[in-house]
């Protein structure tokens, strides 16, 4: 049975079968995958009212994609104070935000208890802020700098008053690919482990998957086939999100980005090859804002949030730096033709806009 057959019928797809839909007519892939969309989620188009807070560039790893750790090309280092982070909480809880995401570099100076500390912090002055915080990355960085278990630090942070854990990290789960532009960072293994072992705690996550850089197609399937199988097993994914590599200030040196085609594409297949996990996110801050509207056609049915203010993707060339108000990002997505609807970071309907 060839895979039009089983798009057509409905069956699940084989890695195979994933590899081969790169071969379709863009517009032929954009009408299953938004056949899935709109099965599960009709014409609704989520996003949250969130505050990305990085709290250092200061980093221990040597990736070679990153353009924000400041031990490389970026010399201006900085590290938060604790009292700077609830300066932004603060001011940003002002604009209505429901949620705190905490994403940072491998600083050995910051340290484990610097975090918890900050969470405690963050729930006993907004105990109904949802924080989301440490990639699965930064949990094994923190396990090996203090010698603690995973199990140990997800335990810590999660009496620290973390709510949901982001999906960072995972790159491309290929080991070769893995090598050469993450070597020394958390194995793809360890990486689901850590997920695994968050969702058998109860809680749920989201995953990402970086692509455009030296990847191939085939490592993209694989990566979305390994995350398939973690979610057959726990259903705690919330949330897939295809991040386009950002070309700039880094030492891969790729030379072209990928055409909007392939990045569509990609998305697409994300949809119909994850068909366990239940939103597929568009991260405009990668993608770009026009891309990400178009995006909705073709399988993806979350756009992330307004963010307020964003570091990692921008100091690679991404203009993501000051987010998008609440407005302007519903009027974007009521004029694509779909129905915005707020939600909170686990996926409840807050408010149909």
């Amino acid at each position: 049975m060839d895979v039009l057959e089983k798009l057509e019928k409905g069956e699940r797809l084989n890695f195979d079968d994933g590899v081969k839909l790169y071969d379709l007519d863009l517009f032929q892939l954009g009408y299953y995958a938004n056949k899935m969309r709109e099965e599960k989620h009709q014409k609704k188009t989520y996003f949250n009212i969130n505050r990305h807070i990085n709290p250092t560039n200061i980093c221990k790893d040597v990736c070679q994609f990153c353009a924000y750790s400041a031990s490389r090309k970026n010399p201006n280092q900085y590290a938060m104070t604790h009292e700077e982070i609830l300066d932004v909480v603060a001011n940003s809880s002002k604009n209505g935000i429901k949620e705190v995401h905490i994403v940072s570099a491998h600083n050995p100076d910051t340290g484990l208890e610097w975090y918890l500390d900050v969470f405690r912090k963050i729930k006993f002055s907004y105990p109904n802020m949802h924080v989301k915080a440490l990639t699965a990355a930064e949990i094994h960085f923190l396990s090996e700098e203090y010698n603690l278990s995973h199990e140990q630090i997800i335990e810590k942070m999660l009496e620290s008053g973390v709510d949901s854990m982001p999906g960072g990290g995972a790159e491309i789960f290929d080991e070769t690919v893995r090598k050469k532009i993450c070597g020394g960072k958390v194995s793809s293994q360890q990486w689901l482990d850590i997920h695994k072992l968050w969702h058998n705690a109860g809680r749920q996550s989201n995953a990402t998957m970086l692509f455009g850089h030296v990847e191939s197609r085939e490592h993209r399937i694989d990566h979305m086939m390994r995350l398939r199988d973690l979610q057959d097993e726990t259903g705690g994914f919330n949330a897939f999100i295809p991040l386009v590599f950002q070309t700039q200030n880094n030492y891969l040196k790729v030379k072209e980005a990928l055409t909007g085609q392939e990045i569509l594409k990609t998305y697409a297949i994300a949809r119909i090859m994850l068909d366990n996990i239940p939103n597929i996110k568009a991260y405009w801050a990668t993608s770009t804002v026009k891309l990400a509207l178009i995006a909705q056609e073709f399988g993806a049915n979350d756009l992330d949030g307004t963010i307020e203010k964003e570091s990692i993707q921008s100091a690679a060339g991404a203009a993501s730096a000051k987010g998008v108000q609440v407005q302007s990002f519903v009027d974007l997505i009521k004029n694509s033709g779909f129905n915005p609807v707020e939600r909170d970071s686990v996926y409840n309907e807050l408010k149909a806009w």
